[in-house]
């Protein structure tokens, strides 16, 4: 395991980017929106991504230096292509889009389309909610081989499709983020644990016969295993809206079979951004907020350290220990960064 400074890796990122043909200020976005998921534990969505981005940007299907454009501005809503521009720059221009339209009409609906991986969803509910409003996002998946099980499926049909929700804390540095996706765990995260040579829980992966398994080699062979969703049904249910919503509603497409295994991918996302004040008075609101979380981080610990945290306090208090004790990177994921590095002429030790 590698231990690196987060600023140290940022720069070193920010120079892979670059080298790949990145605008300075792009590079530092997408090298920005990658290290911020490292340092949250999110690292199913951070460095980990780089070696399979460049690949796409290599085989022409990802784009640097598109930040896409406006397809269609009705009123509250609005149509956004993001052009195979990385999902990163492309993502982050439908929101600020979003953002500006709600504060100038109360609501804002955006359907973001054909973007490269947007990353962590989390980041633009962050966006949101720093700016005072409240924000829902369904996001789907399609250019590459489904990895979730339907309920009572025994084979992968659609992707891990995350909802995230972001509304204003009851401070300005500790926003409500709930950022999941609707299968047990991120694939991301299966292939972190096959860089670390883990086993998953059980309960969470198929195999490709559809039994039970814990390997998270069996979503690396032909034929694929599959991600179950959480929560059984509930969980199934909510994957199968958000591939609708983000994928049919946007327009940016389903997981259909002719979309499917082209070794890429392409995300789709619907924004819902709201402005609370619209509905009730500002201070009543925040009064409402820091009351109710005081009333439930209140409640007394089942396990003695472990007090009740609001959503979006396990990530702050983990950048908060990154910070100080630096970014861990697995061996794996770290020869994976090194070797696309030096695809791009950036010299990174193994």
């Amino acid at each position: 395991m590698k231990v690196i400074d987060h600023a140290e890796l940022s720069r070193l990122v920010e120079r892979v980017f670059a080298a790949a043909g990145s605008a300075p200020e792009e590079a530092e976005i997408v090298a920005g929106h990658l290290v911020e998921a490292n340092l949250r534990g999110h690292d199913s969505h951070g460095i980990g991504l780089i070696a399979n981005y460049l690949r796409n940007l290599a085989g022409g299907k990802a784009t640097a230096n598109e930040k896409g454009h406006v397809v269609s501005d009705s009123g509250s809503m609005i149509v956004y292509d993001g052009a195979r521009g990385w999902g990163q720059i492309v993502a982050r221009e439908a929101t600020l889009l979003g953002i500006a339209k709600a504060k100038e009409t109360g609501v804002a609906v955006v359907a973001l389309r054909n973007a490269h991986h947007i990353g962590r969803v989390g980041t633009y509910g962050e966006m949101c909610a720093a700016a005072g409003l409240v924000s829902i996002s369904f996001v789907n998946i399609t250019d590459q081989r489904p990895a979730v099980a339907p309920w009572r499926g025994r084979d992968a049909r659609f992707g891990t499709n995350p909802v995230t929700v972001a509304i204003p804390g009851p401070t300005p540095d500790r926003p409500i983020i709930a950022d999941m996706a609707t299968s047990r765990i991120a694939m991301g995260k299966v292939r972190v644990a096959r860089n670390k040579g883990e086993k998953i829980a059980p309960g969470t992966l198929l195999d490709a016969e559809g039994q039970p398994a814990t390997d998270p080699n069996v979503m690396y062979r032909r034929p694929r295993g599959a991600l179950l969703t959480f929560a059984e049904h509930k969980g199934y249910a909510l994957a199968f809206i958000c591939e609708i919503l983000a994928g049919a509603v946007t327009g940016s497409g389903t997981m259909r079979p002719e979309r499917q295994d082209a070794e890429s991918v392409t995300n789709g996302m619907l924004l819902v951004v709201i402005d609370p004040a619209r509905l009730a008075e500002p201070g009543w609101l925040n009064d409402e907020i820091r009351a109710m979380t005081d009333y439930v981080t209140a409640s007394p610990p089942r396990q003695a350290g472990e007090p009740v945290l609001i959503p979006g306090d396990p990530e702050r208090l983990m950048r908060a220990r990154r910070i100080a004790e630096g970014v861990p990177i697995d061996d794996e994921t770290w020869r994976e960064f090194a070797v696309a590095a030096r695809g791009v002429n950036v010299l990174v030790e193994a």
